[in-house]
């Protein structure tokens, strides 16, 4: 369904009933809410009311231009959202963008967030032992290739999806890839990315908001995520002051769609013990 809130229109979808847990998915290229926790919502769905929401500028929701700080401008629509829709506290379940905008939302909004779960994040821009991969970069890096040089293909998402997104490539659906594929194709989408970061507003670091949260945070973490190995995650725990940390064997960057029910039965765990 669509929804008016503000400025912007949100796509997203909705499942089950009880508490409202708001999903917000990663910022890779042709990710929206469906793809990315497609394998987990029904898990969820038996016991909360799940609202998968599609970020600006990806899937179904407005391709808007972002100017400004650009953590503080989704979080800011986020909460509007959940006025459009009559929520006034939930939790949310958060994978890379979705995590940072989730977190900074957790930061200036507490009262609207129960508790959190952040799985492949990256709200500050250094590591505890050594400088992130790529210059922090990695992410942007990836979407400027699959879009450049001859243009996206089945084949370039696969081969991305493989090596950044699941520690066993082998297993990536090919429907999966076919969706995410699909979507990258978007007029708007593909006219976002040709103009790289300069449409996505100005980049946050966000150490300062990160002591702010007040609300439980997990972090969920794989073992062998290709983005941010387990010692980020570990340092992020120590900045917030209710953090604790998980970490996945045998999964990558979404482990959510690599191993669901295991990822469903650690997060349904947390989210009941702060009901």
């Amino acid at each position: 369904m669509f929804v008016k809130a503000g400025d912007v229109t949100f796509h997203l979808t909705e499942l089950g009933g009880g508490e409202p847990v708001f999903f917000l998915h990663g910022g890779g290229p042709g990710c929206s809410a469906w793809t990315d926790f497609a394998p987990v919502a029904p898990l969820f769905a038996a016991g909360w009311r799940c609202l998968l929401v599609d970020l600006l500028q990806y899937g179904k929701s407005d391709k808007c231009v972002i100017t400004g700080p650009m953590w503080d401008f989704h979080a800011a629509r986020i909460v509007a959202l959940m006025d459009a829709l009559g929520v006034p506290r939930a939790d949310f379940v958060c994978n890379s963008w979705g995590g940072t905008i989730a977190l900074n939302l957790a930061a200036r909004y507490p009262e609207r967030v129960r508790a959190l779960v952040v799985t492949g994040s990256m709200p500050v821009f250094h590591g505890p032992l050594a400088p992130l991969p790529e210059g922090a970069r990695r992410g942007r890096n990836a979407r400027d290739a699959y879009y450049g040089g001859d243009g996206p293909s089945w084949q370039k998402m696969r081969d991305l999806m493989a090596r950044l997104e699941w520690y066993d490539g082998q297993a990536i659906p090919d429907e999966t890839v076919t969706l995410r594929y699909r979507q990258s194709l978007d007029p708007a989408e593909m006219a976002l990315a040709a103009r790289s970061d300069e449409p996505r507003g100005q980049w946050q670091e966000l150490t300062a908001e990160l002591a702010r949260i007040q609300a439980p945070v997990l972090f969920a973490w794989g073992m062998y995520d290709a983005f941010l190995t387990p010692d980020y995650p570990l340092m992020l725990a120590r900045m917030v002051p209710r953090g604790q940390l998980y970490v996945m064997d045998r999964a990558g960057h979404h482990l959510q769609e690599e191993r669901p029910h295991d990822f469903h039965a650690v997060v349904a765990g947390f989210l009941r013990q702060h009901a």
